[in-house]
């Protein structure tokens, strides 16, 4: 059974790239639950957009524009996982908003077997992530926000339940359209565990820096993921090594890169966006599985319509293929008059 509760943990980290950087639980919390995000090599703490799923990117970035908007999203993440987020977004006075929201992971259907391998059944493991959010405009530039998540698992008879809490900043500068993000991620703890270890969140530090190109309708993006270290060596499989070996790379370069994500965005309105991006540690920790040639690339478009937003990205960040996620929201505000 402790064999299969590790299975089930392995399962929850959500992404191969998470596991060549640390051995936390709980890295599906670095999941993305914009388009446009994950469309940005999923992290954005500096995107500006009238869209309450940013608010896991950034706090800072969800603010009194929200027009009680409701949104849901899915994903089909590795194999036949399953990922879906519903949030809510309104306006608290004139400088403030507030959003809620659920997130739920389910990781399809497993075996259970027993020590001497005979399978006793099957169980489903699951995550959910119940999110409560604020932010504040401190001048018309400058604003901040905080998120408490509180998160919830169930892996057969084994459960556990953890708070977590971001913290993030953003300067928008309308007249230059450039906009700056900081965001602390996943602080806190394990309330109750597993079993007899306590498994640490992916606290993350991010660094996001979008900037309007001229008067084109392109938008330069830069983000800085996983800045509490520096040091972040993946393994390349040699192709021609028929013993399988795989070689390691920390040099210089090699970390440098693999901390930032680069992304372009074409918005001629409001109505519409098209997103395109690489992310280098994406593509390099695929090194050790044979990634394809569009491991690292993510794309997403979003428009428009009525009240309606529609969003879909496109993304090859794990060995098991690719994924996609669709985003559908709408502002009740505007939708009921």
């Amino acid at each position: 059974m402790k064999r299969l509760l590790s299975i089930a943990l392995i399962a929850s980290v959500g992404a191969v790239s998470s596991a060549q950087t640390g051995s936390q639980a709980y890295n599906f919390l670095e999941l993305p639950s914009s388009t446009q995000a994950f469309g940005l090599g999923g992290a954005a703490p500096a995107v500006i957009n009238d869209d309450v799923n940013l608010v896991d990117q950034n706090p800072a970035l969800i603010g009194p524009e929200l027009d009680k908007q409701v949104s849901l999203g899915y994903m089909r993440w590795l194999g036949s996982t399953n990922y879906a987020a519903l949030r809510y977004g309104m306006a608290a006075g004139e400088r403030g908003a507030w959003a809620a929201g659920l997130r739920y992971i389910d990781y399809g259907s497993m075996t259970m077997t027993l020590p001497d391998g005979t399978e006793s059944g099957s169980f489903t493991p699951k995550d959910l992530v119940f999110e409560g959010a604020y932010s504040h405009d401190f001048s018309d530039r400058l604003r901040g926000g905080i998120m408490m998540k509180m998160v919830y698992s169930n892996y057969e008879q084994y459960t556990a339940f953890a708070i977590a809490t971001d913290l993030g900043i953003n300067y928008y500068n309308e007249d230059n359209d450039l906009s700056l993000g900081v965001v602390v991620k996943n602080l806190g703890g394990q309330v109750k565990r597993f079993d007899q270890k306590y498994d640490r969140l992916p606290i993350d530090v991010q660094i996001g820096y979008m900037q309007g190109l001229g008067s084109s309708p392109f938008s330069l993006a830069i983000t800085a993921t996983h800045l509490t270290k520096w040091n972040l060596p993946y393994y390349k499989h040699d192709d021609k090594d028929t013993d399988t070996t795989v070689e390691k790379h920390s040099s210089f370069g090699s970390n440098l890169f693999r901390h930032l994500i680069f992304g372009l965005q074409y918005q001629p309105s409001d109505n519409f966006y098209l997103n395109l991006a690489y992310n280098y540690k994406t593509r390099t920790d695929m090194s050790t599985y044979h990634r394809s040639f569009l491991s690292g690339f993510s794309a997403a478009l979003g428009i428009n319509v009525k009240s309606f937003r529609f969003g879909v990205g496109f993304a090859m960040p794990h060995s098991g293929g690719t994924s996609l996620m669709i985003n559908v929201s709408t502002a009740l505000g505007e939708l009921l008059h």
